[in-house]
């Protein structure tokens, strides 16, 4: 038992609070700039998954222990040849392709197939009338490069992605994001509250097979 008892010094608590203020801060700064950060929606390319000013947080850890995964949404540093001017810019969509992974538009229901598996899209947005996006508006067939990932925005008509990059270009390089990239998979909509949810995987990814190997 203890019976010493310790005098807390008067005005000890001001004398303490700069040092307590400065390590949050600096506590935020670490968390913010190797574990979680916030990020605001600011276009409609992943409606009605992620809305305008729609606020979610993005784990950037979790590619340093495993490696990205279909269906998956990530935010990335814009490639310069997508960007709009500004340096550094940075893009919020769904990863459909992954390495080595063959992606093409359409087997005979209008899904998009990969690697043979054609995958159903609830995502895909679908406006107040019932119409919904076709989930690509003209055909293409690609192979996803080493190191390299395929993007698309679940807002399919309004969504400067890896599709619409391809349709212009025709280059795979071009039309596809690094690897390296990746800023972190955003995993939930914090804000508004009434929004808030989880971004999980849609089961429809289950059933892909990984890519065959390369010949």
């Amino acid at each position: 038992m203890i019976d010493e008892q310790t005098e807390k010094r008067s005005g000890s608590f001001w004398r303490e609070l700069p040092i307590l203020v400065g390590v949050a801060i600096l506590v935020a700064v670490l968390v913010r700039a190797f574990v979680l950060q916030t990020f605001y929606i600011p276009s409609p390319s992943m409606e009605h998954t992620l809305n305008v000013l729609d606020r979610v947080l993005v784990n950037k850890l979790v590619y340093d222990f495993r490696d990205p995964r279909r269906g998956e949404i990530i935010v990335f540093e814009a490639p310069k040849t997508w960007q709009s001017g500004t340096e550094g810019e940075d893009f919020i969509k769904r990863i459909i392709g992954l390495p080595g992974d063959h992606v093409m538009c359409c087997d005979d229901q209008q899904r998009l197939m990969i690697n043979g598996h054609a995958i159903d899209e609830p995502y895909v947005y679908t406006d107040a009338d019932g119409t919904r996006n076709a989930v690509a508006d003209e055909p293409f067939d690609i192979t996803v490069p080493a190191g390299r990932i395929w993007v698309m925005g679940d807002h399919r008509e309004a969504s400067a992605d890896s599709l619409e990059h391809w349709e212009t270009s025709q280059n795979i390089e071009e039309a596809t994001i690094r690897s390296d990239s990746i800023v972190g998979r955003a995993f939930t909509i914090f804000w508004p509250v009434n929004r808030a949810t989880w971004l999980s995987v849609p089961s429809t990814f289950n059933g892909v097979p990984e890519p065959a190997p390369a010949k």
